[in-house]
């Protein structure tokens, strides 16, 4: 019987060898081995199927043959900078890069690049990935982004006419009341009360040039998505926004109180816009409240947990239905019976382009408060 003697070594050697073959045979990346003059050693399954040549074909040839112009005609270059002066340009860093097929054609990878020793011979590794495919989906994503973000501008285009009568009907309501009055003064007998007539009139174009200030933030609004911002007072804001609601209304017998917590001083706002937010909340619980035997509006303006200020307008009205505070903020959504459902619609578009956010929550009296956050500027 003839014993011959196996070196376990020798087992896991070949262990070794075939597993590694196995991986180099499944894996989607490329691996090419070069030597120190550029020369190819080594070509894995996937580096052939990259870039359409066969194992034979490529040992042995300089590695710039799978390089387009220029990095072709320098690649000896690199390899002779970096054994004269040991400095490493991709070794251990890796590259976005182009790499030529064999029918010519070009196409974008990422190579890594490693270096090892054997034996006193200068062996250097490249990990290639085909990022074709990532670029597609790359420009894909990007082209659907665009589409969505036209397919948003024409929705917002949709509605900007409906947001226009919106905006423009508080001040337009206003100049006929301060005309009408005028025509009054004017009708009555006897002497005509001037400073009334004046006070009426100066009104009036107050309101007109407000309309205009509407339409001119929300055309900056559209086009350049955002307006100007300025540092604007709470307090001051709060006042005039009510004012400005209670324009033509009723609003007799509401109990109306305006809190400004001392800490709260100045916010950066487009002061028109703001003044829109809070005069559509106000108009919005003063409709809500009407006929109801207890009429309470609240304002009020305090610092957040996130260091910005928080203005809330709260009323005593009949609350929000679920099935309605679900869509509360979504254009044409409404529950009165002539609104057009596209003020809140408004506010929550300026309040987010001002960086905050706008909420609905029950009140203490058991109708709406509205929450809406925006950064201060002190």
């Amino acid at each position: 019987m003839a014993i011959n003697d196996v070196d376990p070594r020798d087992d896991a050697h070949s262990l070794e060898q075939a597993l590694l073959g196995s991986i180099l045979a499944t894996v989607p990346d490329a691996l090419i081995v070069i030597d120190a003059r550029g020369r190819i050693m080594s070509f894995s399954p996937a580096a052939q199927r990259m870039f359409q040549y066969g194992e034979a074909e490529v040992l042995g040839e300089n590695v710039s043959m799978l390089m387009p112009s220029p990095d072709r005609e320098r690649h000896d270059g690199y390899l002779d900078h970096y054994r004269e002066t040991g400095e490493k340009k991709i070794i251990g860093i890796g590259r976005l890069t182009t790499a030529r097929r064999r029918d010519g054609s070009t196409f974008p990878i990422e190579l890594a690049v490693g270096e090892v020793s054997d034996q006193g011979m200068r062996l250097f590794t490249g990990f290639i990935r085909d990022l074709t495919e990532r670029q597609k989906t790359e420009r894909r994503v990007q082209d659907l982004q665009a589409e969505l973000s036209h397919a948003s501008r024409v929705t917002a285009m949709g509605t900007l006419a409906a947001a226009l009568a919106h905006e423009l009907n508080q001040p337009l309501t206003a100049i006929a009341n301060y005309m009408e009055a005028g025509r009054d003064l004017l009708a009555q007998e006897g002497a005509i009360d001037r400073t009334l007539l004046g006070e009426a009139m100066d009104e009036a174009a107050t309101q007109a040039l407000r309309a205009g200030e509407i339409i001119r933030s929300l055309r900056e609004f559209i086009r350049r998505g955002e307006a100007d911002r300025q540092p604007e007072t709470v307090s001051t804001l709060l006042s005039e926004g009510v004012a400005l609601a209670f324009i033509g209304i009723n609003s007799r017998g509401i109990d109306m109180d305006i809190a400004v917590d001392p800490r709260v001083g100045r916010i950066m706002a487009n002061r028109v816009q703001v003044q829109q937010v809070i005069t559509n909340l106000v108009r919005n619980a003063v409709e809500a409240m009407e006929g109801r035997p207890m009429r309470i509006l609240h304002l009020s303006a305090a610092p957040d947990d996130d260091g910005r200020v928080e203005i809330i307008v709260a009323d005593s009205g009949p609350g929000l239905d679920p099935g309605v505070e679900r869509s509360l903020f979504t254009p044409f959504s409404t529950t009165k019976p002539t609104g057009m459902g596209v003020g809140l619609s408004i506010s929550r578009t300026i309040v987010e382009g001002h960086g905050g956010r706008i909420w609905a929550t029950r009140s203490r009296w058991g109708g709406v408060a509205f929450h809406f956050t925006l950064d201060a500027a002190d």
